[in-house]
């Protein structure tokens, strides 16, 4: 009677702490999710793998996208073997070698770990005894287990801190090296160039490099957090239930877990491919606002603020439509999973902590005795116990989501990468149409003294033929003139010289020095800086020293360009503005002209540089750069600029040219290149444009079927 008794008390006990605990809120029972047994482990690892290798019906179903390469950015976005694949390169730029300092932090993070799992387990045990004096009314017992309770939480507080701080210094790493080899790979072999000229792949790579990089780093820092403690605390936690409540009732509580997480991976949507979608949609809509600021005045002028509203509500609506989808997707899984971690798995909990009770197999050899502190302290312990695992079965449930959301990361991470090295060697890619013509190039790119052309071709990235067979030479201490109509390869020339495009045909001989050429467009480039930093772009202040350059040479510089008065006007070489705001147009040309004359390079290719300035400034410099011993290229309109050239190349613009000496005799003192075409050089450009509308009209004619 006295057992029964006993056993009756204890019963009513238990009542009362299951009601405890269902009355203490959805926090409360959300712990309560179940238990996760030793098998549990190899359980989440066959549904990882078996989430990753079967094929989502639900994305069979979705419509096909007008772009292959966005469907193709969407199929990879999930867990498989490329997702793995791509993570361990990534891995091997973020962690270089085992002796780096990502390693340490990474041994750091896992010993801080393990004592935050050895500190919990201890926990558990202490509860037990807390309650258990209460219950047996030993007031001296308690209060010591408090003090000590008290004592210990303050080390493993700073063991909970520092794993905070060590996952954010682990992700400011990351962060800091994958930031430094993607910089490297975009501002190499003029990447950056050819990225948003030749290849429309990443139309945003700016939100890339700064955002998802971002992202990726931060997913990736708390997803160990989130994965390898979870996994640590299942199986010491499991381990001590196992011995607590016995291997029996543990392992028959893991095949219920299994139905549940059964339902939650049948029913889990594509999360990683809609995140890839919805960075991708939020690019496009930030892209269509930085549009906006850089083409502010032509728009303005245009009257196309409607026209720019438009697109971007478009944009905004499409990112807008697919938020909500992804809503709609959360509402359907977010309540079976509430209905299975909160309520179904905290059923199951309750059954394994009743199991020293009402089965003969709960209580293994070795545990408390019968008494109603026993009873109580176990109940306690294997409840902690119990809560504690729930927790790390949560996460490591909540975790597989996370390596979703990080498989997106890691695709578009991976997408920019790839497109880096298809850029660098040659592959681009506009839309749907892959960019064959500069994929074959047979020609060569040498190093001179000068410049020279051998039967080169001028090609532009759609494949079109602008001149063939360009033959031409500058030699030192010569000055090239260039004309032609608008589209006849000029500009195309120019990207060949400096090595944006590659020689598709014949060779180009150069010097190799990139400093040796100097390109000077029509509107000039001006960096963020000083007014110092703007003449000798792009050096800097420690290169001009080590030329043994001042800021008196600078001035003279200035003088040459007559642009010495604005070091005063702007508050001296020190002074940082927008100077793109600031200066003129004719001053933004000058400041470029000074920069021609601070570098004194070999040659100097003039893409119509003086067009905002005055006849006579303009003459000076011209004559400046000459007695400095530059070779000047010259793409000008400007009768004023001919007495300046020697040689001159004439296209046509239809494929046609003519390269000749350009003569300044008495019947042609300004160097008229019209005026120096012989008659025979007028045949063989009349020549030219017959042949080469000939092929036209023949290449016409065939895709009509003619």
């Amino acid at each position: 009677r006295k057992t029964s008794s006993a056993k009756r008390m204890a019963l009513s006990k238990l009542d009362t702490s299951w009601a405890s605990l269902l009355s203490s809120g959805a926090k409360l029972s959300t712990r309560n999710k179940g238990i996760l047994g030793a098998a549990a482990v190899g359980i989440i690892a066959s549904y990882l793998y078996n989430r990753s290798s079967r094929p989502n019906k639900r994305s069979n179903d979705r419509s096909v996208s007008t772009s292959t390469e966005d469907a193709k950015r969407k199929r990879r976005a999930t867990i498989n073997k490329d997702f793995f694949r791509t993570l361990g390169r990534l891995l091997k730029i973020l962690i270089p070698s085992i002796r780096s300092k990502e390693s340490g932090l990474l041994l750091l993070h896992t010993i801080f770990l393990l004592i935050r799992t050895a500190a919990s387990v201890y926990f558990a045990t202490l509860d037990g005894q807390i309650v258990k004096s209460l219950v047996a009314g030993e007031g001296r017992q308690f209060m010591m287990y408090i003090i000590w309770w008290l004592v210990i939480s303050v080390p493993i507080s700073f063991v909970n801190s520092m794993l905070r701080y060590l996952q954010n210094r682990l992700s400011i790493n990351f962060r800091s090296r994958l930031t430094a080899h993607v910089h490297k790979q975009y501002m190499e072999d003029a990447v950056y160039y050819k990225l948003e000229n030749l290849d429309s792949r990443i139309q945003n790579a700016d939100q890339l490099i700064t955002q998802d990089i971002s992202k990726f780093c931060d997913h990736l820092a708390e997803l160990y957090s989130n994965l390898a403690k979870p996994a640590v605390d299942c199986v010491i936690y499991n381990a001590k239930l196992a011995h607590n409540v016995g291997f029996k009732g543990l392992f028959l509580i893991t095949v219920l877990i299994h139905t549940g997480t059964y339902a939650l991976r049948k029913f889990t949507p594509p999360f990683g491919r809609l995140v890839a979608e919805e960075q991708r949609l939020e690019g496009n809509y930030r892209f269509a606002h930085s549009r906006i600021i850089t083409n502010a005045e032509e728009i303005a002028f245009y009257g196309g603020a409607d026209v720019e509203k438009g697109i971007l509500a478009k944009h905004y609506q499409s990112l807008l439509k697919h938020i909500d989808k992804v809503h709609r997707s959360k509402l359907g899984y977010g309540t079976l999973e509430n209905f299975v971690v909160k309520y179904y798995w905290g059923a199951l909990g309750f059954l394994i902590c009743s199991l020293p009770v009402f089965t003969p197999f709960g209580r293994p050899a070795g545990t408390s005795g019968n008494s109603l502190s026993d009873h109580t302290k176990d109940f306690i312990t294997n409840r902690r116990l119990l809560i504690s695992t729930a927790d790390a079965f949560e996460r490591l449930m909540l975790g597989y989501k996370d390596i979703i959301e990080l498989a997106g990361y890691t695709q578009r991470v991976n997408d920019l990468l790839e497109v880096f090295d298809d850029v660098k060697n040659g592959r681009y890619q506009k839309g749907d149409l892959r960019i064959t013509a500069f994929q074959n190039s047979h020609g060569t790119l040498e190093g001179s003294d000068h410049i020279r052309a051998e039967n080169i071709s001028i090609v532009n990235p759609n494949g079109d033929i602008l001149v063939k067979n360009l033959t031409f030479e500058v030699p030192t201490g010569g000055h090239l003139l260039i004309t032609g109509p608008n589209g006849c390869g000029k500009s195309s020339l120019f990207r060949i010289l400096g090595g944006l495009w590659p020689v598709t045909e014949g060779t180009v001989y150069r010097p190799s020095k990139p400093n040796q050429i100097f390109y000077i467009p029509q509107r000039p480039y001006l960096s963020q800086g000083n007014l110092r930093d703007q003449i000798i772009y792009p050096d800097t202040i420690d290169q001009m020293r080590d030329k043994n350059l001042s800021d008196e040479n600078l001035k003279q510089v200035l003088d040459q360009v007559r642009l010495a008065y604005i070091v005063d006007r702007e508050g001296g070489f020190d002074s940082i503005k927008e100077w793109k705001d600031v200066l003129s147009g004719g001053e933004k040309q000058r400041i470029a002209m000074a920069r021609l004359f601070y570098h004194k390079p070999k040659y100097a290719i003039l893409d119509e540089c003086t067009s905002a300035v005055s006849i006579d400034v303009e003459g000076s410099m011209y004559m400046t750069a000459k007695s400095l011993g530059i070779s000047l290229i010259t793409v000008s309109h400007r009768p004023s600029l001919w007495k300046y050239h020697n040689y001159v190349l004439r296209f046509d613009g239809s494929g046609g040219y003519v390269f000749s000496e350009l003569k300044h005799d008495e019947d042609n003192k300004d160097g008229d290149p019209h005026a120096n075409l012989s008659l025979e050089d007028e045949k063989e450009m009349l020549r030219k444009r017959i042949d080469n509308d000939s092929n036209r009209v023949k290449k016409i004619d065939s895709l009509l079927g003619v």
